[in-house]
């Protein structure tokens, strides 16, 4: 399967850890999202996200394309608890040293009353399995977020879990990955 992973674009309210709350795109997100697919492509079928940030941009894909598209929970970011809705700079007055361990080892930090890693990870992992399974041989692009990016890019890098951090992901950005037997490999 080819796995074409695309970030959702800016949102409305920002910023900051958005994880299960529900922003829309803002203009310049809608923006980045079509510049990120230019030239990219042909898809088989579309796979999203239900959160409207990404899920708006792929419906719109989905009539512009003609193309099925399907919704997948378990590919929505991670629940960041009560960092929810909270920007980096406001958690440094009050969660600085939270945040720091989170940064430096998000598998062995978890922001209060968050999703761990270790659940994220299997679950997106789980919904690239089904994804295998339901779309072998196809070219699918997947609308989701940062975090879940993160994880299959890591995966497909090979890197440490310490080192999960480091895969920057922004707005609009696309990745592709080759999936099957021998697990994920990146594309050029």
């Amino acid at each position: 399967m080819k796995l074409d992973l695309l970030r959702h674009g800016e949102t409305e309210r920002g910023g900051g850890f958005r994880g299960s709350l529900d922003d829309a795109l803002t203009e310049k997100g809608w923006a980045q999202m079509r510049a990120g697919i230019e030239g990219a492509g042909p898809w088989d079928v579309l796979v999203s996200s239900p959160l409207q940030r990404c899920a708006a941009f792929a419906r719109e894909l989905e009539q512009r394309l003609g193309l099925p598209l399907h919704f997948d929970a378990d590919l929505r970011e991670l629940h960041f608890g009560q960092w929810e809705g909270r920007s980096a700079a406001e958690l440094m007055e009050d969660q600085a040293e939270g945040l720091g361990l989170f940064w430096n080892d998000p598998y062995s930090f978890t922001p209060p009353e968050g999703e761990t890693l270790l659940d994220f990870e299997a679950r997106v992992l789980a919904a690239g399995e089904r994804l295998l399974e339901r779309f072998v041989g196809q070219r699918v692009l997947l609308v989701t977020h940062g975090g879940v990016i993160r994880v299959l890019v890591a995966r497909a890098r090979q890197l440490p879990r310490a080192q999960l951090m480091q895969v920057e992901v922004a707005h609009g950005e696309l990745f592709r990955l080759d999936v099957g037997e021998h697990g994920l490999r990146e594309r050029p």
